[in-house]
């Protein structure tokens, strides 16, 4: 071959991928470059995460948060999963315990995901091989404890804190703290609870105060002539001076003084606030309404995210995040609190639930004969 025809031949060869390289040119004649494809991740490691417009289908939540808080959030949901159909049953822990007990002898649940007032819940229903494990990436910024294997995560912090009637009362002249609550007569007959027979957060309160003083604890609430019923008839008799002193979520009181002008105030107990992580959780896949575990873990995220808190403490609840940068409404600050609490045993919570009620039904809310 002549040395023209071989520099003929370059040239064209050139030019062919010149032409061909302008083909794949964008904007600007610059060309895209092809995908990398991916690497298969590791067996222990998170999925990726689809965008929002891939969760879709249906999943059903039972929760024991109030309704007004779960209507409020609906919309948010729906923005953050557009293509996702997200129901809310909701009940009492007393009301979904029997709901769900019910079901597991069927061998299926009718939800997909549940959302309860404390952990002690989560530990029964982990045990019995109810719950789907998922470890999600906002793990590293929770500044509470979660399950190290994925089966349940606090969602929001609620507070058993006292409460009073500034107008009718002196801070200084009732009950400051829990033990005084149960012994100082002064406010005999006139001091509320809520109900550990029906309310999870109530029975918290009752394990870790009762894992503090002791059965006699109950004892004295009895001796006291506590009142029993739900926050709502309590803050009322507080405004009314039926009551000097009640026992209650830090929630209620906050809501009440944002949305109703309330002069009811909080008292963070001398003696320790009672902290209590609600969690939130996955029904297992086969065990589950719809097996729809992909939108369960997008769920999860969103809760867990800055956005998904922002929903929560705008509900008067403190954030689980160790990055939020705000308490609820009127609160003081979650690391204040955390100063001073005092500790649940949520294995207690569980394993010693129907003696701990069964104390409390035959000193408290028995009547004497």
């Amino acid at each position: 071959m002549s040395k023209k025809r071989f520099f003929a031949g370059l040239l064209a060869l050139a030019m062919t991928l010149a032409m061909l390289a302008g083909c794949g040119g964008g904007n600007g004649g610059s060309s895209t470059p092809a995908p990398t494809p991916s690497t298969p991740a590791d067996p222990g490691s998170a999925p990726a995460e689809p965008s929002a417009t891939d969760v879709s289908g249906d999943v059903l939540i039972y929760t024991s948060m109030y309704e007004d808080i779960i209507e409020a959030i609906k919309p948010e949901l729906k923005k953050a999963f557009p293509n996702l159909n997200v129901e809310f049953f909701y009940g009492g822990t007393g009301k979904l315990q029997t709901k769900v007990a019910a079901e597991i002898d069927t061998g299926k649940l009718s939800c997909d995901m549940l959302m309860v007032a404390e952990p002690a819940y989560s530990l029964e229903l982990k045990e019995g091989g109810w719950l789907e494990p998922y470890v999600t990436p906002a793990a590293e910024n929770l500044a509470f404890e979660y399950d190290k294997e994925g089966y349940w995560y606090p969602v929001r912090i609620c507070n058993m804190v006292l409460a009073y009637n500034p107008e009718l009362k002196n801070k200084d002249e009732i009950p400051n703290s829990f033990y005084d609550f149960a012994y100082n007569e002064s406010v005999k007959g006139k001091i509320s609870m809520g109900d550990p027979l029906t309310s999870g957060t109530a029975m918290a309160s009752v394990t870790a105060l009762k894992d503090k003083y002791g059965y006699e604890y109950f004892e004295a609430l009895g001796k006291q002539n506590v009142m029993v019923e739900s926050g709502s008839v309590a803050a009322g008799k507080l405004e009314t001076g039926e009551c000097d002193v009640i026992m209650i979520l830090e929630e209620s009181i906050l809501k009440m003084r944002e949305e109703d002008d309330s002069q009811l105030e909080v008292i963070y107990p001398t003696d320790g606030t009672i902290v209590i992580p609600s969690t939130i959780m996955t029904v297992a896949a086969d065990k589950s309404e719809h097996n729809n575990i992909a939108a369960c873990q997008a769920i999860t995220d969103w809760f867990l995210t800055q956005e998904g808190q922002k929903n929560i403490v705008s509900g008067w609840m403190h954030s689980v995040r160790s990055d939020y940068p705000e308490p609820p409404y009127d609160a003081i600050p979650t690391q204040e609190i955390l100063k001073n609490t005092m500790p649940v045993n949520w294995e207690n919570c569980f394993k010693q639930r129907e003696e701990i009620r069964t104390k409390f039904q035959e000193n408290v809310t028995i009547p004497e004969k």
